[in-house]
């Protein structure tokens, strides 16, 4: 990846600003995008005063013109892209039923759609350089999660979108990752869109041990490196992908048990 120039969208915090440091120390030359103008130049001066080539810029992802511009920019700067990482997200934390229409609009446009911008303005620059779009989406867009309705939904669409866009691109010399963490150390469950009447700000649902960003980063980064198709990174999400594939039934049962209460929702007899 040495000399590679690298889009990170959501690359201020968490799993992208891990993503951008693994990158930039493997000596990538690193464009991050992001919302959040203040947290963006506080890691854009970091990576400056390490030496890392960066450039930043500020861009709401939900809005098509933005990420057109905001890519422009990139190519204008850099006069090309080769990896592509997909990372902006948010979640909500609520049933179905108490989850007002327009939260779940929000996270798809920002899950979903912000995804679709950012590759339909880098497309034709990754095609020139035979590069390698990299989603970030989750255990929830392999297996179905419990009061994340909205966000496993905009998970699996970024499944059915990319693992069919990277049958359009493959002759071409681009390769698509889809890379699914499960719980991670980052900011995105404090900042949930909307919650449930029940539902503290320390999560306590976790399943399996939460990774820090760190972590993922590296795994991502070997993954990219010896282009896989598909990356899950942890024994839970393994187990949530092969249980939910041949046993459905089984799977929702084990997931009504442990988080059902939470939810307020009845035990199965």
């Amino acid at each position: 990846m040495k000399d590679k120039v690298v889009v990170i969208t959501g690359g201020a915090s968490g799993i992208g600003a891990a993503l951008a440091e693994k990158f930039g120390r493997e000596g990538s030359r690193i464009a991050l995008l992001d919302v959040d103008e203040n947290a963006l130049k506080a890691v854009e001066q970091e990576f400056l005063a390490r030496k890392v080539d960066v450039f930043a810029r500020t861009c709401d992802v939900t809005q098509e013109e933005d990420c057109s511009k905001a890519i422009q920019a990139i190519l204008n700067h850099f006069k090309g892209i080769d990896v592509l990482i997909n990372n902006s997200g948010v979640t909500q934390i609520s049933l179905f039923q108490d989850t007002p229409v327009s939260v779940l609009r929000r996270v798809m446009e920002v899950n979903f759609f912000g995804a679709i911008y950012c590759t339909k303005a880098a497309l034709e620059s990754l095609v020139e350089r035979k590069g390698i779009i990299i989603v970030i989406s989750s255990t929830a867009g392999i297996a179905p999660l419990m009061g994340r309705t909205g966000y496993s939904a905009s998970k699996h669409a970024l499944h059915g979108l990319f693992e069919s866009l990277r049958t359009e691109i493959l002759p071409h010399g681009v390769h698509v990752m889809m890379a699914c963490p499960g719980f991670t150390r980052t900011q995105m469950q404090s900042r949930a869109l909307h919650r449930g009447k029940n539902q503290p700000n320390d999560e306590e649902d976790w399943v399996g041990k939460r990774a820090n960003p760190g972590e993922v980063a590296q795994a991502i980064y070997r993954g990219a490196v010896k282009r896989k198709r598909l990356l899950i990174l942890t024994p839970v999400g393994k187990l949530s992908y092969y249980l939910n594939k041949f046993a459905p039934a089984l799977y929702e049962r084990m997931m009504a048990r442990k988080l059902g209460d939470r939810f307020g929702l009845p035990q199965e007899k």
